[in-house]
């Protein structure tokens, strides 16, 4: 890509040193994204913690960086990421940042990449891009159906696009996998396998991708003839805790005979507890997955998976941001990835 950054700022503080936000976070004991969230005014945050970013930040001199080009031109020539830390897909990040760098190769524009490990700050990120025009649009993940983030982006006319869809009335620019197509691909591969009973293991249930696989599933095993149950809250278990799980469904006298996993790291560690249960799955407990990545492959072979290319995300969510920017309707930035089917056994 043609750069890439955080929020920084610079000044020449004693001896002549660089004044960055490490060199705050290192006086003033935080970490750099608390600095930054700081620094960017977030509100959630202590004001004791604000103040003490705020005196350390005045008294080295510090002074946000600002490129000649948006003196001159109003123009930033960045475009920001807006990245949900909290992603269970294995290599989502990178293979999302590597597409969003394709997508800039060659152009004027630089990629920000700023990663949320708390949802709730996230708006705080919006409201700095919005208040200090520091991007000339963005990009978000794992969208909510009301999703703050893009009615702050609407009300303020600012070109952004989505990685997902919402509930908003209002049309907006986005790319999405097409995850009802994922969740029925999956219980139609386990119906004909002959299962008669499938459980789903989904996300996080305050996103839309959460209500639409939910939705498919729910269509997709009354349409299909077999039983088909939820398991509530697996964003919340840990690794551990999905390990158990699996060794748990290996116990149970009246079992599911099918799994459909929409994450690979919540896959590993329940074909680890199914494992440790004496199943094999694939043979003994039908599973599919969704795959980001190559390595259940690798680990797995024989396991059923539904592909989403997030690489080919990244390029796609470019090209529509710079549509955008450039006064495209959002009405013509609105596109769906197929997902691809990876039966092996």
């Amino acid at each position: 890509m043609n750069g890439k950054s955080t929020s920084t700022g610079m000044a020449r503080g004693a001896g002549n040193q660089r004044v960055t936000l490490r060199t705050i976070a290192e006086m003033t004991g935080l970490s750099l994204s608390t600095v930054s969230l700081s620094l960017r005014g977030g509100t959630t945050l202590k004001q004791e913690t604000r103040d003490k970013v705020a005196e350390a930040a005045a008294s080295l001199g510090y002074v946000p960086d600002r490129a000649g080009v948006r003196l001159r031109t109003g123009k930033t020539n960045v475009i920001a990421l807006v990245l949900d830390g909290a992603e269970d897909s294995i290599d989502f990040a990178r293979q999302m940042i590597r597409g969003i760098g394709q997508g800039i190769k060659g152009t004027r524009y630089h990629l920000t990449v700023t990663p949320e490990f708390e949802r709730n700050l996230s708006a705080d990120t919006i409201r700095y891009v919005l208040d200090n025009r520091t991007a000339d649009g963005v990009i978000i993940t794992h969208t909510e159906p009301r999703d703050r983030r893009v009615q702050m982006l609407i009300d303020a006319n600012f070109p952004f696009v989505s990685h997902g869809r919402t509930e908003f009335f209002t049309p907006h620019a986005y790319h999405d996998f097409h995850s009802e197509t994922f969740t029925a691909m999956a219980v139609e591969r386990l119906a004909r396998k002959g299962c008669k009973h499938a459980l789903l293991v989904v996300g996080d249930d305050s996103t839309t991708n959460y209500h639409n696989i939910v939705t498919a599933y729910h269509r997709a095993t009354a349409r299909a003839g077999i039983e088909g149950t939820i398991l509530d809250g697996a964003q919340r278990r840990s690794s551990a805790e999905m390990r158990r799980l699996g060794l748990d469904i290996s116990r149970q006298p009246n079992r599911p005979d099918g799994l459909i996993c929409d994450s690979e790291m919540r896959t590993i560690a329940l074909v680890g507890g199914l494992q440790e249960g004496g199943l094999r799955p694939g043979v003994d407990i039908q599973l599919i997955y969704k795959q980001t990545s190559d390595i259940l492959p690798t680990l797995f072979p024989t396991l059923d998976s539904i592909g989403e290319d997030v690489f080919a995300a990244g390029v796609e969510l470019t090209r529509l941001l710079l549509q955008r920017i450039e006064g495209v309707p959002v009405d013509q930035l609105q596109t769906m990835a197929e997902p691809t089917p990876n039966w092996r056994n």
